[in-house]
């Protein structure tokens, strides 16, 4: 007994010096953050190929190699790539061999400084040995390859155009390069989008084709399959490998009308593309996506949303289309009340090649599977191909992230995150058990000291009630009083949820309560919660977030004089609303913001030609757009306010947010700091440059730092301070 009380008590030590060797997160951990893209199951099953992504040894950019690890998790992950740009993983039918693609450059980043990245190529890996070769030279890129059923041909897209080839041809015929002009002639109403920039009309995303050549030395030419001034997408081989299916939206201007999509199939040889059936799928928002064939090939399957009548949110559903029979796609899910489809956000999903899911038809084509947001949670589910029954495959407080299936449907694997695991691989028992079979983190994450964040169901004004977290200090004491931040999501139409999120880890490490909560507008609660803030964004959302708040601040540990509000996109508008509607915050920071939904209407670089947000354009209904703009309300706002902006964001422009509210508080004489961020775009939380990522983190929690915790930072002293003391006033 005496010895079996020593072990215990030896136990106990042992665990208590083991949490006490844990450490806070930092800012600068996500250094060393490992994140899993886009897993590919083996036809057998035995094996999954994913891209691990990395920070790269100047930690501005990201490396994405090839690794591959045994579903029985019997063996450690082993890489398979040397390259660093190595991503888009395809299994050959035989499970012989890769196809993937590989690129040169960082597309995006500053890595190379004004050099034109080369055009990434496609490339095979034999799995008997030896290394990767590629299999194409074009003068664009190569993406998306699939290999047809028999294995001997691969599809994949390329906007390359006649010219580009004719220029490339006679460049390597030796002949000096022909100036490119780089003026910008522009005819359509979009015509830059976030992350790309400038869009190129004379360039489309068109389906090309070519025969897989037998080896390194052997030779093969892609040939283009589809042309034309509107772009194809996720193409699919028919069963017999004789033509191939896609989805497009042939209509130059869409923005006219309501979203639609047409699928369409072409013949492997080339010739007229036919439009499948009658199927003229008009008032599905955004198009479709992840479309799939089933196993006989006579019925694809994809989400979509109906968009009729026009609202602001449309929930996603999954349809089938029955090609055989020439009908109209039926709605399986029109009676579930969750997004087909949609997931929760984090910061932290990869970077890079994160992958795109696909709707997994069962070997009997009796049963569909899929993601779901449903109420903060990212699940996996099945539905029945014919009822629409929904049935639940994962459980527990996490998010399904991306899933894949064995050719025989005999193994599932599913990449999932939760708040205390970025991604890690699982294979999903039929039973709904989850074994891992990598553990890219786990030299980092045994480190630091994680907890995971209190669920929070309360009621809002009007009785509805809203779903939040509370991520709390790791030394968390009840009896003390904290600092609070409200962390808004952006969106609107978006969720937090039980995911990763570094950005909440770390302010939580640096002493602060962060209260993010789903008011109003968020998905994963239905579609009438979603829709309700048409033409009332923002505002009772605001008054959901402010329900939050009280709820929190009532249990006794936060400071109500230590307030602090900040969040991205609609939540860096939503921000921006904040503070101009109450003097309760003593510190906001506004993040890719927008201030004035006029100058935002004409510059975003997608329309709102539709009435999703408003029912008129501004010069027709122009008090309506005064009225919703935060800008409108300036002279209200006395909290200290951060701007942070990307320089390339074309979703919500600086001019129209940030830089506004910042030179109207500056003419005020109101604490204020802009602070930009060269090169990049709306993706700067989530896939900015590694440096950038972390710099914004630290101007954030430096700004509440300085306005909630009493923390000088010169770094934002007003260029009056010595003649105006109420601008350098601190908390007390």
């Amino acid at each position: 007994m005496r010895r079996c009380a020593l072990i215990a008590f030896v136990a106990l030590c042992c665990t208590f010096a083991f949490a006490q060797t844990k450490r806070p997160i930092t800012d600068k951990d996500l250094f060393e953050f490992q994140w899993i893209g886009d897993p590919q199951v083996s036809p057998d099953g035995s094996h999954v190929v994913f891209v691990r992504v990395t920070v790269n040894e100047k930690k501005d950019g990201y490396d994405t190699g090839l690794w591959m690890v045994a579903t029985s998790g019997s063996e450690s992950p082993v890489r398979l790539t040397n390259g660093k740009r190595d991503s888009q993983p395809q299994w050959s039918p035989d499970g012989k061999w890769i196809a993937f693609v590989r690129g040169t450059a960082d597309i995006g980043g500053t890595e190379g400084g004004n050099r034109k990245p080369q055009p990434s190529q496609l490339a095979l890996l034999s799995l008997a040995g030896g290394e990767a070769w590629t299999i194409t030279d074009l003068p664009r890129s190569a993406t998306n390859p699939i290999w047809s059923p028999d294995g001997k041909q691969i599809a994949f897209l390329c906007d390359a155009n006649p010219d580009d080839l004719a220029k490339k041809q006679k460049k390597d015929g030796g002949a000096e390069p022909e100036h490119e002009s780089d003026v910008k002639v522009i005819t359509r109403a979009i015509y830059r989008f976030n992350g790309t920039g400038y869009t190129d009309p004379t360039r489309h995303q068109h389906i090309w084709i070519m025969d897989v050549p037998m080896g390194s030395d052997a030779k093969s030419t892609p040939k283009p399959l589809t042309t034309g001034n509107f772009d194809e997408q996720e193409p699919t081989f028919a069963l017999d490998g004789k033509s191939i299916l896609y989805h497009t939206n042939r209509n130059p201007e869409p923005y006219y009308d309501l979203p639609k999509s047409e699928i369409m199939s072409i013949a492997t040889t080339g010739g007229t593309p036919q439009l499948l059936s009658t199927v003229h799928l008009g008032g599905l928002l955004g198009g479709i996506g992840e479309m799939s064939l089933s196993p006989d090939g006579k019925r694809l399957a994809f989400v979509g949303s109906v968009q009729q009548p026009v609202r602001s949110y449309t929930e996603p559903d999954m349809w089938v289309l029955d090609i055989s029979q020439k009908s109209e796609p039926v709605n399986l899910t029109v009676k579930y009340d969750y997004d087909v489809g949609s997931g929760v956000g984090g910061d932290n999903r990869a970077p890079r090649a994160a992958g795109r899911s696909r709707v997994i038809w069962t070997k009997d084509g009796s049963r569909l599977i899929a993601v779901v947001a449903k109420q903060g949670r990212a699940i996996l589910v099945s539905i029945d191909a014919q009822t629409g029954d929904v049935t639940e495959l994962t459980h527990g407080n996490q998010a399904v992230e991306d899933y894949e299936s064995s050719q025989d449907g005999s193994t599932t694997v599913i990449n999932v995150s939760t708040p205390t695991m970025i991604d890690e691989l699982f294979v999903l028992g039929k039973d709904g058990s989850q074994r891992q079979i990598t553990n890219i983190n786990q030299t980092l994450f045994s480190e630091l000291n994680l907890t995971e964040p209190e669920e929070l169901w309360y009621t809002s004004f009007d009785g509805k009630k809203i779903q939040a977290w509370i991520q709390k200090p790791p030394d968390f004491d009840p009896a003390k009083k904290y600092p609070l931040i409200l962390n808004i999501h952006g969106g609107p139409h978006a969720a937090y949820g039980w995911v990763f999120d570094h950005e909440f880890q770390w302010m939580a490490a640096k002493g602060y309560v962060v209260v993010y909560p789903n008011p109003r507008g968020s998905t994963s609660y239905g579609q009438d919660f979603g829709n309700i803030i048409q033409y009332h964004y923002p505002g009772d959302d605001y008054k959901d977030l402010m329900a939050g708040v009280d709820e929190v601040v009532k249990r006794g540990y936060v400071d109500s004089n230590k307030l602090g509000v900040t969040g991205g996109s609609g939540g860096g508008l939503l921000t921006d609303w904040t503070v101009g509607q109450t003097h309760r915050f003593h510190a906001a920071v506004a993040q890719r913001d927008i201030a004035d939904w006029t100058s935002w209407w004409y510059t975003a670089d997608f329309t709102l030609f539709q009435p999703n947000w408003f029912k008129a354009p501004p010069f027709d209904d122009p008090q309506d757009y005064i009225k919703r703009s935060p800008i409108t309300f300036i002279k209200n706002v006395d909290t200290p306010m951060m701007f942070i902006l990307g320089d390339v964001d074309w979703r919500t422009p600086p001019q129209s947010g940030g830089e506004q509210m910042f030179r109207a508080l500056k003419y005020m004489h109101r604490p204020t700091v802009m602070v930009h961020f060269p090169g990049e775009s709306h993706e700067l939380s989530r896939s900015g440059q590694p440096w950038h990522r972390v710099e914004r983190l630290d101007h954030i929690v430096g700004w509440f730092d300085k306005w909630l915790m009493g923390i000088p930072n010169p770094a934002y002293n007003m260029p009056s301070d010595e003649s105006n003391p109420a601008a350098t006033k601190t908390v007390e």
